[in-house]
């Protein structure tokens, strides 16, 4: 099926912030679903305020865009995550957003499709062409939004930064359709908790099975353990983990910043002792806030002051 991007879409305005929104739907005919498929998209709010989005079948960018006197020309996706069961929508997404926005960078948080053989012909590519659509269209409508196209990044939450790994490694698998040619590489990700390997020793198990079932083949496992898949054109990334982290195991970000170090690629990795999994943008078992260590290395690498 051919892939469009809706020209216009409704903007909204938040009532807690300044920042504007504007829902923009990826598609007009969402690629590689099944047809027949009667799925409806669910949302509840856990007891910590966690607002769990799931069963999507209409993928959207939400947009945060800054107050233009603030605009930097940076763009960042935001991929939540919920081990491609759910989207931790508002911790891993919105909220991420709006601290972005503040720092003058136009924030996109990507409600993506999760892995499903009820609404999909092939699962295994479904969240990556989210991912590559959503790229495309940031990229193809950067003079609208006042975005440099040399300064697209990705962001990714646990499952979800296996997702923006994904997209800084497969960026030449083009799974959507681009006969423009648009460039789908990232030019930076930041990976926070991340699931990088499928392999037997660091997978989440749930992550994996959701996205390729229960019984993988081996080269299923290796094409979506992405510490395999880096090369010298692997975008920079920013990785943030902590050493007690019970859910996804540590080594999922050091295998892929040895990766990174191996073929060349500049890459900057915070592991703190403490901070478990899910906490977003802050870990309030330590004082240094891994936000802030993020903007100093977007700075140091001109992704925050236009040039």
């Amino acid at each position: 099926m051919t892939s469009k991007l809706l020209l216009i879409a409704p903007i909204v305005f938040a009532g807690i912030n300044s920042y504007s929104q504007q829902v923009i739907d990826l598609y007009q005919t969402v690629p590689n679903a099944v047809a027949s498929a009667i799925v409806t998209e669910k949302s509840d709010t856990t007891t910590n305020n966690r607002i769990r989005t799931s069963q999507v079948v209409w993928p959207t960018l939400t947009a945060f865009f800054p107050e233009k006197n603030k605009s930097n020309g940076t763009a960042v996706i935001i991929c939540p995550g919920g081990g491609y069961s759910y989207l931790v929508i508002n911790r891993e997404g919105t909220d991420v957003a709006e601290a972005f926005a503040k720092k003058g960078v136009a924030a996109f948080v990507l409600k993506y499709r999760l892995p499903n053989d009820k609404i999909m012909n092939d699962k295994s590519i479904g969240p990556l062409q989210d991912a590559e659509q959503a790229i495309k269209i940031v990229r193809d409508r950067a003079g609208e939004w006042n975005i440099d196209t040399s300064r697209v990044g990705i962001i990714g939450f646990s499952a979800g930064g296996h997702l923006a790994s994904t997209a800084s490694t497969h960026f030449n698998e083009v799974v959507i359709d681009n006969k423009e040619n648009s460039n789908l590489r990232p030019d930076f990700s930041i990976l926070v908790y991340p699931v990088i390997s499928f392999s037997d020793s660091l997978a989440h198990k749930g992550s994996r099975k959701n996205l390729l079932g229960d019984t993988p083949s081996i080269n299923q496992v290796h094409r979506f353990s992405n510490e395999r898949q880096v090369s010298a054109k692997t975008p920079p990334a920013f990785l943030i983990h902590c050493g007690d982290d019970k859910v996804v195991s540590v080594g999922n970000s050091i295998k892929y910043y040895e990766s990174l170090l191996r073929n060349g690629v500049k890459a900057e990795l915070h592991i703190y002792p403490t901070g478990g999994h899910g906490f977003a943008l802050n870990n309030s078992t330590v004082t240094d806030q891994w936000l802030d260590r993020c903007f100093n290395w977007m700075t140091s690498n001109k992704w925050l002051k236009r040039e």
